[in-house]
Formats: structure tokens, C-alpha cells, sequence
């Protein structure tokens, strides 16, 4: 990207900074791109770039690994799905609830030593073995009932979100395709029907903050996409913008799972002192507002297609009612208090199981123990909530990065005619018989229909053998000739 900056005229104000996008590989000029969406061809070529009077963010500076993962980051998520490790599972550190067992695991190896001691040299502590039996049953009853109401609704929020997005793509290919661009009005027509696909972003982005307990409308992957918009969330941002910084005790604390150092996720809401709204809710309500405006001017002409649009929106809404109720609905807080007590009360009492039968191995034995029950029990608390910022939670930023993705590709292009398609017009031919004829739509125009039928008739009853004996794809458009010449 190249900046240049014309000279001004004399007694004129100064011109307005013109970027220009252009390949860096050598070649001919690129082409400007034609808005004209319905009297363009399809072209997807990277060298077709030509924009000048825009301005861009300076987005470049990315990581050039995605792979790579600072020390701070490593025990924070989401994980990042394309990131690939060599290392068995047993070996990786990034994605498991390592952190969240040091303190746990530090406070029963210090207890089952302090037992151990005592019994060795001061007076023998030691149960009934019988009693481990009878508790380990209800701490693995106790247990799997946790971790599978927890995946369950890990579960149920990934279905959520992938109702979401096949609703988006669907949404934004019927506004893409189905309306229409006058010609008097072709650029009104072209930005708003780019606009309104912004917002299928804008609403999957403001879900995802929404979800996470971030009401205001000032972050930065969502700021651009909902400036322009009236909304509650954008008028409570102004004095909510300074946020306090994390202390390296809170961050530490924050990384051990302490509770005591854990903010009120809702902390954010509970300050505001301006009504927040619903940000997606008004997002949809733009969107609706659109799909009326297109249905008035003309430009949405099939009342069937206007039906599947209207669909897409209510189905947005349930999902995001879905995913709501996935999040304000978790276990009921007297199971998750029962379910901690009968995992500490089993793991304190172990060393006075253990020791009559391991002595000194109880401290190792006890740890062993602990790390698998603890752990089972730290990753249900982790999952519970799948839209955080935990390590194992649902990586919302990636699957919005790939919708605005989808969604730009979508919109590189104009609306392709079909029968440009059909007569290989955007690069290559349509080879319509293939593999009995490798002649392309162009050249079987040029035939007759009786031609074509007896074509598609034969192409039926070309089997495997035939293919074999006819060896290429024009000695088969030959023999095809020859048997249409012998009827």
C-alpha cells in the first residue's frame, strides 16, 4: 500500500490523502474493479485491485506464527484451534487445568505429610480401609455426573454457535444474490446491501461480548462495525472506557483459579449507570429494517426469498436465546457447594486410609490421587461456562474471524449471471459432458438438441469397461459421434 499525497492547488485546501491497493507482483496495470454487479462477469483474480480515497487501519501487524504463544498467554484462551503441537497429550501444558491444581495439590501434599508424621512418630492415624470404598463410590458418582452436565452444555453452546453461523452465511447469500441493484441507484444500492452484511458480522461479534459479560460498544473488533449505529451500548461507552489494570498478584491468582482474586464477571454491567440494551437485538432490528426498505423499493422482487430472510433473522434470535440460556442457566449452585465438599472431605481423609498399608508412600500415593479427582473436578468448573476466556472455552474470536472471512469472500465479487457460468466465461470452459466429451458448453451449442439428449443418453450407458476400452476423453467423444452418425 502506497500513500500519496497530491499537491494543492494555490489558494485551494489540500487534497485528501489517496491510498492506492495494488498487487507487488510485476504484470500489467490492474483493472478497476466495475460496481455494477449485475452487468459484470465473475473475477476473483488478486490482481483485479485498483481503490483509490479509502483508508484502512493499519492491520498488518499480526503475528508471523500463529503458533507462537507468549509465557503470560500460555494458560489463557481460548486455545487456538490451528495451532498444531507434536507433543503427546500427556506432555502439553497449554490447554490442560494444570494451573488451577497447584494450590490444590499443594495444600493436600502439605496435609497428607502432616498425617504421616504424626502417624510415624507421635501416634498411628489410621481408619477402616472399607471407608475408602464406600466414599470413592459417591466421589466417581458425584463426579461423572458433574463432568457430563458440564460438556453437555460445552455442547450445547457450540451447537448454538453453529446455528449461528450457518444462518449468517445463508442471510448474507440471500442479500448478496437475491436483491437486486438499480441501475439509477447502483451504488446506494451496492453500499447498502454491503452495510447490511456488515451487520450479520456486527451481530455474531456483539453475541460474543454480549456473552461475555462486555455490555459496551467501545472494543476494538466491533467499534468500526457499529459506529455509525444508534444504539444504548454505544451511548453508556463514553464513561466506561478506562478500566482499572490487573495487579500481578490478581493476575497470579487469576492463573491459580483463586477464587478471592476472580472479579464479578458481571462487574461491568453492575457499574453502568446508563441503560445498556441489547446490542444484538438492536443490530437485528436494523437488519429487519433494511429487509423492509429492499421489499419497498423493489429491489427484494421474490416474496419467497424475502420469506427465507425473515426466517434467518428469527433464527437468529433463537440462537441467541439458545446460547443465553446455555450461559444464565448453569448447574444450580447447591450441587456444584455438595459436589466440592465430597471431593475435599474424600481427599483429606485418604492419608488416614493409606497409611497403615503405604507408610511413607501415602504422601505420593494421596498426591496421585488428588491430581485425578481435582482435575476431573477443575475442567466441569472450566467447561461450565463455554464462552469465557478459559483455556478449554469456545474459541468465539476465531469463529467470528472466520465468518468476517466467509463474508468478505463473499462479497469480493459481484453476483455471477448464470449463464456467464454456464458458458465458461469466468476463466476455464464447461466441460457439461465430461467425462464422455471434453468439449465445452460453447461447442455443444452449436449442435443440436437431439444431439445433446442423445449425448446425456449415452453418457448413462458408458460404463467402466467402455471407459477402459476408449482410453481418452476424445476417442469417447469420437465413438459417441460415430454412434450417433450409425442411428
Amino acid at each position: 500500500m502506497a500513500e500519496e499525497m497530491a499537491a494543492p492547488a494555490s489558494g485551494a485546501p489540500p487534497a485528501a490523502t489517496d491510498h492506492e491497493f495494488t498487487s507487488h507482483q510485476e504484470g500489467p496495470a490492474p483493472v478497476p474493479l466495475n460496481n455494477a454487479s449485475r452487468r459484470s462477469t465473475l473475477s476473483k483474480s488478486y490482481l483485479d485491485v485498483n481503490v483509490r480515497g479509502t483508508t484502512t487501519p493499519h492491520s498488518v501487524n499480526r503475528h508471523s506464527h500463529m503458533g507462537d504463544i507468549a509465557l503470560e498467554n500460555y494458560f489463557v484462551g481460548p486455545r487456538d484451534m490451528d495451532a498444531h503441537s507434536k507433543l503427546p497429550y500427556f506432555l502439553r501444558l497449554h490447554g490442560s487445568v494444570m494451573p488451577r491444581m497447584i494450590l490444590p495439590l499443594f495444600l493436600v501434599g502439605g496435609w497428607a505429610t502432616c498425617i504421616t508424621c504424626i502417624s510415624k512418630f507421635v501416634k498411628p492415624l489410621v481408619v477402616n480401609p472399607v471407608l475408602l470404598t464406600i466414599l470413592g463410590f459417591v466421589v466417581g458418582l458425584a463426579l461423572s455426573f458433574r463432568s457430563s452436565s458440564a460438556y453437555e452444555r460445552y455442547s450445547d453452546g457450540r451447537k448454538s454457535w453453529a446455528t449461528l453461523s450457518v444462518q449468517s452465511r445463508n442471510l448474507a447469500r440471500y442479500i448478496w444474490v437475491h436483491i437486486s441493484e438499480r441501475p439509477e441507484n447502483s451504488k446506494d444500492d451496492l453500499l447498502s446491501k454491503v452495510t447490511a452484511i456488515n451487520l450479520i458480522l456486527a451481530f455474531a461479534v456483539s453475541l460474543k461480548h454480549k456473552l461475555r459479560f462486555e455490555p459496551f460498544a467501545h472494543y476494538q473488533d466491533l467499534a468500526s462495525l457499529i459506529g455509525h449505529l444508534d444504539t444504548y451500548a454505544k451511548g453508556a461507552t463514553k464513561e466506561h472506557l478506562d478500566e482499572g489494570k490487573m495487579t500481578p498478584w490478581k493476575r497470579v491468582g487469576n492463573y491459580l483459579g483463586m477464587s478471592m482474586a476472580q472479579s464479578n464477571p458481571r462487574k461491568a454491567i453492575k457499574r453502568a449507570d446508563k441503560p445498556l440494551g441489547n446490542l444484538p437485538l438492536e443490530i437485528l432490528t436494523y437488519l429487519s429494517c433494511y429487509i423492509e426498505e429492499a421489499n419497498a423499493n423493489g429491489t427484494l422482487k421474490s416474496p419467497i426469498v424475502c420469506g427465507q430472510i425473515m426466517t434467518s433473522l428469527a433464527a437468529l434470535t433463537d440462537t441467541q436465546s439458545s446460547a443465553e440460556r446455555v450461559l444464565t442457566t448453569p448447574l444450580p449452585v447447591g450441587y456444584n457447594i455438595l459436589i466440592s465438599q465430597i471431593v475435599l472431605l474424600y481427599i483429606y481423609l485418604l492419608p488416614f486410609q493409606l497409611f497403615n498399608t503405604l507408610d511413607w508412600i501415602t504422601i505420593p500415593g494421596t498426591l496421585a490421587a488428588a491430581y485425578i479427582i481435582i482435575g476431573l473436578a477443575a475442567i466441569g468448573n472450566e467447561l461450565e461456562n463455554p464462552f469465557g476466556n478459559d483455556v478449554n472455552d469456545l474459541p468465539l474470536d476465531s469463529y467470528c474471524a472466520e465468518l468476517k472471512r466467509e463474508l468478505d469472500t463473499l462479497t469480493s465479487v459481484p453476483a455471477p449471471k448464470f449463464g456467464d457460468v454456464v458458458m465458461g466465461r469466468g476463466g476455464g470452459e464447461n466441460l457439461v459432458l465430461w467425462p464422455l466429451s471434453q468439449s465445452g458448453a460453447a461447442d455443444w451449442r452449436e449442435r443440436s438438441e437431439k444431439d445433446i439428449r442423445s449425448a446425456l443418453r449415452a453418457k448413462v450407458m458408458v460404463n467402466g469397461r467402455e471407459f477402459r476400452g476408449l482410453g481418452s476423453g476424445k476417442s469417447m467423444e469420437s465413438s459417441t459421434r460415430k454412434r450417433e452418425s450409425g442411428k
